[in-house]
């Protein structure tokens, strides 16, 4: 392999002007490429972590300055090849299942194929192509799997800003996309960075979380988070932000859905996305009837399958409580109460509990 070092800058240059292209034709919708100075950045994520704002995420701490230091995670890397891909699927109106109490919420970027090894292959293929026209240089692809500020990098990018709902806005898409990173020690030529964050005075993604988890504008408490609740927490989640997370079981896209800028969102091309068994329109007591061999199977090949079953039923447990449908969700609830899993037990009696206090207020 020729060495790096060997590659001129005139051929990275005139590479670059065809990068968009080979891109697109993989199925990402933008790339751009910046440098690896993540110094501000790096700041702002020790505050965070310091705040204990990541609760147990610790992997969030784990690899140190590596996570906003490249080249201290790959040895050599001086550029960042970064791109997005849309995801918003072709579903069921969102706000028609968060009205219904009785349905399952869950997050649109989940409703289709776990998007990890589609974005991977595909920067995999976009590396091999630029490694083959310049014979040379080293390339590492990265998508959510590795110690990588993916965001920080995309805003330093130009591909958007990072805003005050922390998640990265592109002006002519918005928000719904997966962002997927290649490390290399070719010095491209970068792209400006998004230097102005143009949220204005807006504060509707604030406003709208149902559990105040934004302790300020651009600061997210992941904790009170309802995506960490249902996806990273572990345990028993806490009995005020029960009540409070409604009927979304898996993530949440509230300040997403009330973004202005996601009135640019364009609906995915990529058929993996769409939505799989039905999942952006099931009732509660539906999923909560899942066996665990069901489980297993239906979210083969899904993100879902990460949380595992017992967190699955506890996730449902919490929205029966909440839901309206009262007689439905408590034949359901019911059906669970000698669980196996003491998780799984204490959030179906607190459900219980919830739909008997609501039915008790009616009488």
């Amino acid at each position: 392999m020729t060495s790096s070092l060997s590659i001129d800058s005139h051929d990275l240059a005139d590479l670059r002007n065809t990068l968009q292209g080979w891109a697109e034709e993989l199925g990402f919708q933008q790339l751009g490429i910046t440098g690896i100075d993540l110094a501000e950045h790096e700041s702002y994520l020790q505050k965070w972590l310091d705040a204990g704002y990541h609760g147990e995420m610790e992997y969030m701490a784990r690899h140190g300055t590596a996570r906003s230091r490249p080249d201290e995670l790959i040895p050599g890397t001086c550029s960042v090849l970064t791109l997005r891909m849309d995801y918003y699927p072709a579903s069921l109106d969102p706000e028609t299942v968060l009205d219904d109490s009785s349905r399952a919420y869950v997050s649109r970027y989940a409703l289709g194929r776990d998007y990890h090894k589609l974005v991977r292959h595909r920067l995999a293929a976009l590396a091999k192509r630029i490694e083959q026209e310049l014979a040379g240089g080293q390339y590492r692809a990265f998508v959510d799997s590795a110690p990588v500020l993916e965001r920080a990098l995309a805003e330093n990018a130009g591909l958007g800003w990072i805003a005050k709902n922390t998640m990265l806005i592109n002006d002519k898409a918005g928000s719904w996309f997966f962002l997927g990173e290649i490390y290399t020690d070719l010095p491209f030529p970068t792209d400006a960075p998004k230097t102005e964050k143009h949220c204005g005075t807006c504060t509707a993604c604030l406003e709208v979380c149902p559990t105040n988890a934004f302790v300020a504008p651009f600061v997210l408490d992941a904790r009170r988070c309802i995506s960490y609740l249902t996806i990273e927490h572990k345990g028993s989640i806490d009995p005020e932000l029960r009540p409070m997370m409604g009927n979304r079981i898996y993530g949440c896209d509230d300040c997403q859905l009330v973004c202005p800028w996601n009135k640019f969102a364009q609906t995915t091309r990529e058929s993996d996305f769409a939505p799989r068994h039905g999942l952006d329109n099931c009732s509660l007591v539906d999923l909560f009837a899942w066996t665990a061999e069901d489980f297993d199977t239906r979210t083969e090949g899904s993100p879902i399958r990460r949380i595992g079953y017992e967190r699955w039923l506890r996730n449902i447990a919490i929205a029966l409580g909440n839901s309206e449908d009262s007689r439905s969700a408590i034949a359901a609830l019911e059906s669970r109460r000698g669980d196996p899993s003491p998780l799984v037990q204490e959030h179906v009696e607190w459900a219980l509990a919830q739909q008997r206090s609501r039915r008790g207020n009616r009488a």
